[in-house]
């Protein structure tokens, strides 16, 4: 089974494309044998509880004894983007109070998210003042719209990117730093401590970072081996500020409206198996039904498969079309990592001690 994880690393040396956790797995004991997938937008809904296939109905119907969905994602995958909008109407025709939670706009652009839902701004405004993600028209217009004309809420729920790349450069400490103005764009309290994600998150990266390493000299080994695990968890508090800001963004909107539904947008990496966003959510409020939606791309259209591990990362598994292979060999994939690592090691932080000192001066 191919899987596809995306982990957003803004601040990271270390790139981790589309394709670098890809592996091929033997399908589980009494596994069913699901329809093949026709074309790229097809798909297979599973309960992850029996392993049967389910129609999309019945998914909503399911999913909707939940409070929060989180319906985790490859971005830019269009079948999956198709996917989270048919479950998004279904589930709203069976249950009008319903919000739309989004990864993908940032805390400090709620009001044009607000503004263009009533009607005040127009789309290319969102998009520039928004800072709507490249992909918005194909892959979050449709949802967007369906919440405009339905009336409901859209929460502009992650951290903003620029205090994202901050964390991951210096560290959570740089939270205490924030202008009074800007330090509520990201969740008052970090979930840092060991565990299942952080655990998860290390030996990803690390064995990323590791690729094509060849030295032979102990020291230098150990030496490099405390600079990653400094790297490592300067870039998980970075991941986890995103984490639990939207964790943060959705326990405030259910305080506000009790016995509302909301249905949440992001990255694949930041639910499955009911980590990173979903147990900091949990944290804040341990009473909420939190459901995972976690798609799995095949390894062969004609006859998918599910794997006992991909079926134990969600409460429904949606079995999507692979896409085509990003790179034909190690090398020129190695090549496009370093490229776009170097480029964000790039990436400076606004709230820095020297930029702070340069605004003064100037």
């Amino acid at each position: 089974m191919k899987r596809f994880c995306y982990i957003a690393l803004a601040c990271s040396a270390v790139l981790l494309s589309q394709g670098a956790c890809t592996k091929t797995q033997e399908p589980s004991a009494g596994s069913e044998e699901f329809a093949p997938l026709v074309d790229f937008y097809d798909n297979v809904w599973v309960r992850s509880s029996d392993g049967k296939s389910a129609t999309l109905d019945q998914v909503a119907k399911d999913l909707g004894e939940y409070d929060v969905v989180f319906f985790g994602e490859y971005h830019g995958h269009s079948g999956v983007h198709l996917a989270q909008m048919q479950l998004f109407r279904s589930m709203h025709e069976m249950h009008p109070d319903m919000a739309l939670s989004m990864e993908q706009f940032e805390r400090d652009t709620q009001k044009y998210v607000d503004q263009y839902l009533a009607g005040e701004i127009g789309e290319k405004v969102l998009e520039k003042d928004g800072r709507a993600w490249d992909n918005y028209a194909q892959s979050y217009r449709p949802m967007v719209e369906y919440a405009k004309n339905k009336g409901l809420p859209v929460l502009a729920s992650n951290a903003p990117k620029s205090i994202v790349i901050c964390v991951g450069k210096e560290g959570p400490e740089l939270l205490d730093r924030l202008p009074e103005t800007d330090r509520g764009w990201a969740a008052s309290e970090l979930h840092l401590d060991e565990g299942a994600y952080l655990d998860k998150y290390r030996s990803f990266v690390m064995s990323n970072a590791s690729h094509g390493s060849g030295s032979s000299d102990s020291a230098a080994d150990e030496e490099m081996a405390k600079r990653m695990e400094s790297m490592v968890m300067r870039s998980f508090a970075a991941q986890v500020t995103r984490d639990d800001t939207m964790a943060e963004s959705i326990a405030m909107q259910l305080q506000k409206n009790p016995g509302q539904k909301v249905f949440h947008l992001n990255g694949n990496f930041h639910s499955e198996s009911h980590l990173g966003t979903v147990e900091r959510l949990k944290m804040r409020m341990p009473d909420l039904k939190l459901a995972v939606v976690t798609p799995v791309m095949v390894d062969d259209n004609s006859s998918p498969v599910l794997t006992e591990e991909d079926a134990a990362s969600g409460d429904y598994i949606i079995l999507v079309s692979k896409v085509p292979d990003m790179f034909k060999s190690d090398e020129r994939e190695l090549e496009y990592q370093r490229a776009i690592a170097k480029e964000r090691m790039g990436n400076e932080c606004e709230y820095s001690a020297d930029n702070a000192e340069h605004e003064e001066k100037s």
